[in-house]
């Protein structure tokens, strides 16, 4: 059933909301700012865990910032393009007036003392927030002999080795296509996914990091 203008405008004001709350969070990238969307999108019942998986894949992979690109997807699933517009000037709006504001405020303060140690805490702080996503993300990425192999080389590649991470993407979806194939022609199980119980599901607690 077709929304109505009203519904529809309340739909769109409820993402804008969401994510421009979620906006002031992403000191350090993107990434800083998944757990946070994680958890409103699955409150709010926009998205399933499962589907949240598969969204954070695909917005780590294309091109562009993750946050943009998980904001773009949700909106869109939700009200097409409309809500894809709405969703990405949502999470941008807050940034791109804390950078405005920063940057001229940054040559005034630098040298003070309590302004350095304040960004260090920041820079803390935004460690364990994406040591937190991808915690997040290994528990339902990882779930088997071939998916932890893969990370593991992607960690390493990525650590002791100067590759293009595009080209570590690339390659990794390429061997993930070649190695379900292959389990399927030799009979072995080949899931896309890890599975959940029906009868268990995890709670999503994460603190109030934004405002």
């Amino acid at each position: 059933m077709p929304q109505t203008l009203s519904g529809k405008a309340a739909l769109l004001l409820s993402l804008f909301w969401s994510f421009v709350r979620i906006g002031p969070a992403a000191f350090g990238g993107g990434y800083a700012t998944i757990p946070l969307i994680e958890r409103e999108a699955l409150n709010k019942r926009w998205v399933t865990q499962e589907e949240m998986n598969d969204l954070l894949s695909l917005a780590s992979s294309a091109p562009g910032g993750t946050a943009v690109n998980a904001s773009a997807v949700i909106g869109y699933r939700l009200a097409g393009i409309p809500g894809a517009v709405t969703a990405v000037a949502g999470i941008t709006l807050p940034t791109f007036i804390i950078a405005f504001a920063l940057s001229l405020l940054y040559s005034v303060f630098r040298d003070v003392h309590k302004v350095q140690a304040a960004l260090q805490g920041i820079q803390g702080a935004v460690i364990a927030l994406m040591i937190w996503a991808a915690v997040r993300m290994a528990k339902s990425a990882l779930f088997d002999a071939t998916t932890i192999a893969i990370a593991s080389v992607t960690v390493a590649l990525l650590v002791f080795t100067s590759v293009n991470p595009v080209a570590i993407v690339a390659v990794g979806l390429f061997a993930g296509i070649v190695l379900i194939r292959l389990k399927r022609l030799l009979g072995l199980r080949s899931d896309t996914e890890k599975k959940l119980q029906a009868s268990v599901r995890e709670e999503i607690h994460y603190p109030e990091y934004y405002i």
